[in-house]
């Protein structure tokens, strides 16, 4: 049912923007101008969100999320993503969960960093009347935040992928695949293989205003039962963006595809693009 809702919102929200940035996950492939820096920073607040590794489950508060690209020429850029802290309000634990004697949160919540993504973007096919904008990206998860929290896994992830966008009068499509090398949290388990997809639409209604939608996700191909922590996770956002000269704010509503991803939750934040430096 979740996944058909999730559906249904992607499909009839329509939406463009010179590059999909928050409340979308689903990447673009413009790149942020030559010495040209994009800031996004948010809250987020996701209900019955599950962790299978740890079996702690319950309602996520992330504070302080935060983006970083940087322009390094006029067809690349590097990207840092990340959160200051997430807190779960723990509703459920399963104890006979793989890392649950690691879970050293005792009371009913827990709270920790969130996981570094470093990434580079390379587009190499330029959008004109008759083909899309196409890149190439790449981004490694870095283990931040505390396995003994129950959020984090402590495992290193690696994802490779394309991404493609047109625009269509005032509609823009976004559509990302790839394949992503997933760490397993459990000792005996090796890596598993995941493809990664997305599909996001931007509309723009009246200047400077958008509305948005994605459904974005990964889907398990390894062999077998794919290891608690890795296995296939998706959901759709829908919302709205303003902008106002480098400013953009935004604001949307999640819902998870899967037991394991939020019922229901909400997204806000803003974008800031400025000129950092000279590249020569």
């Amino acid at each position: 049912m979740r996944l058909m809702l999730a559906t249904l919102l992607t499909v009839c929200l329509a939406a463009p923007a010179a590059g999909q940035s928050r409340p979308l996950v689903t990447e673009d492939p413009e790149t942020v101008p030559a010495g040209f820096l994009l800031l996004e920073g948010g809250i987020d607040y996701l209900r019955g969100v599950e962790y299978p590794a740890s079996g702690l489950g319950g309602n996520l508060f992330r504070a302080g999320t935060f983006g970083v690209s940087i322009g390094i020429s006029t067809i690349a850029e590097l990207q840092f993503d990340g959160g200051l802290r997430s807190r779960l309000a723990i509703r459920d634990r399963d104890v006979t969960a793989p890392l649950a004697g690691q879970v050293t949160a005792i009371g009913d919540t827990s709270s920790t960093l969130e996981d570094l993504l470093i990434g580079a973007k390379v587009r190499f096919v330029s959008e004109t009347d008759a083909r899309p904008a196409i890149a190439l990206r790449f981004a490694t998860r870095v283990p931040a935040a505390s396995d003994e929290s129950g959020i984090g896994t402590g495992t290193f992830d690696f994802t490779i992928g394309l991404a493609a966008a047109k625009t269509v009068q005032s509609i823009r499509v976004a559509t990302n695949f790839g394949i992503a090398m997933l760490g397993s949290p459990v000792a005996g388990h090796e890596r598993n293989q995941a493809f990664a997809y997305g599909l996001s639409v931007a509309r723009a209604v009246a200047p400077g205003v958008e509305l948005v939608g994605e459904f974005n996700g990964r889907a398990d191909v390894g062999e077998g039962t794919p290891p608690p922590g890795t296995e296939s996770r998706a959901a759709g956002r829908f919302g709205g963006r303003i902008t106002r000269g480098p400013i953009r704010l935004d604001a949307a509503v999640v819902v998870g595809a899967t037991d394991r991803d939020p019922s229901l939750g909400v997204t806000a934040g803003f974008t800031w693009v400025f000129k950092g430096f000279e590249v020569k």
